[in-house]
């Protein structure tokens, strides 16, 4: 389907197409997070209820804390206190799906927020995932493009690790098979966790005598877990390790050159075009008539979905004033503790 590029600007003009059409006020939008403490959810958060508040509509919200059994509990307390369209970041896209089936019959909307779910009556928004994988595994091959690579993939549950490890995969497969790079460990990481990934990198390296060249590391988070078990063997700037969400701290892990890419994907615009399609649902409007909707039939069980997918942005040393000039990170944050100059945007 049609990717989108669209960062603020672009997100700005859908709110004004939206606010120039017929939106009713005082509905209610019911958001369930599947584990809020990650750092890039409070951003989507604060576009996400200031458009639904602005509009004059209430905006509730629930936090799994990482349990899919709680998960179902809060989104049946999200339909109970009455909400008229709900956006979900599912911890598991499979166990989620009893509470979709109960909101589909009740004939509430649901947006599958940033995470699939596989069910035809969920509008899927997120960034291109796929695409994700293929640009941490491009940047990576520019550096690095033989020897002995680990993969520290995202929570098993989640469809988003097996996304980005089919785009990754689609880059490097061609040096696996020529014998260039040998996958020398591969591990899912329980809720996507840094205590988690650096205890599955800490395995890795012993399993290795840390004879690790690279590390493809599927989120910031994780990476920040890799780059603590590598520092403790003080393998860290010397080995390069990839990450995607654009998180404060992996863009500074960028400029000091412990990280060799964050895959920024600006939550702000993600936010903006799911409120107003929450918005146009609420009042009544189909998933058709969202701007710039396709199909998308990508995931385990190849059920085909209404979707909206955004492109991202790799950011490496080279583009880090890309995210300071667009608000998204100040200069003295993205270089505390690099030497001036040694970056560009590091004065």
């Amino acid at each position: 389907m049609k990717k989108l590029t669209l960062a603020l600007m672009g997100a700005a003009m859908l709110s004004a197409s939206l606010v120039s059409g017929a939106i009713a006020e005082g509905k209610t939008i019911g958001v369930s997070w599947k584990i809020f403490q990650e750092e890039r959810w409070k951003r989507d958060e604060g576009v996400i209820k200031a458009i639904v508040e602005a509009n004059g509509d209430r905006y509730i919200s629930a936090d799994a804390q990482g349990s899919a059994a709680k998960q179902l509990t809060d989104v049946e307390s999200l339909i109970s206190q009455g909400a008229d369209v709900l956006m979900i970041v599912p911890f598991d896209s499979e166990a989620i799906l009893p509470a979709i089936d109960k909101a589909a019959a009740e004939g509430i909307p649901m947006i599958a927020y940033d995470v699939q779910i596989e069910h035809p009556d969920s509008l899927y928004i997120t960034f291109d995932n796929v695409g994700v994988g293929r640009l941490m595994a491009k940047e990576m091959l520019k550096v690095k493009d033989a020897g002995n690579f680990a993969f520290i993939k995202g929570d098993q549950g989640d469809p988003n690790a097996t996304f980005l490890f089919q785009g990754i995969m689609e880059v490097l497969q061609p040096n696996i098979d020529a014998g260039k790079i040998k996958n020398v460990g591969e591990a899912f990481t329980d809720g996507w966790k840094p205590e988690n990934a650096q205890r599955n990198m800490e395995q890795m390296l012993t399993a290795n005598n840390n004879n690790i060249d690279a590390v493809v590391s599927e989120n910031d988070g994780m990476a920040g877990g890799v780059v603590a078990a590598l520092a403790a063997q003080g393998m860290a700037g010397s080995v390069p390790v990839t990450g995607q969400d654009g998180d404060l701290a992996a863009i500074n892990r960028v400029a000091l050159g412990t990280q060799l890419v964050s895959v920024w994907k600006d939550s702000r615009a993600l936010g903006k075009v799911a409120a107003e399609a929450a918005l146009m649902l609420a009042a009544g409007k189909s998933m058709s008539d969202v701007p710039n909707v396709g199909k998308f039939s990508g995931g385990k069980r190849g059920v085909e979905v209404n979707a909206i997918l955004l492109e991202p942005t790799p950011v490496t040393k080279d583009n880090i004033n890309a995210v300071i000039d667009a608000g998204w990170i100040d200069a003295a944050t993205a270089c505390k503790g690099v030497a001036a100059g040694s970056v560009a945007a590091c004065k």
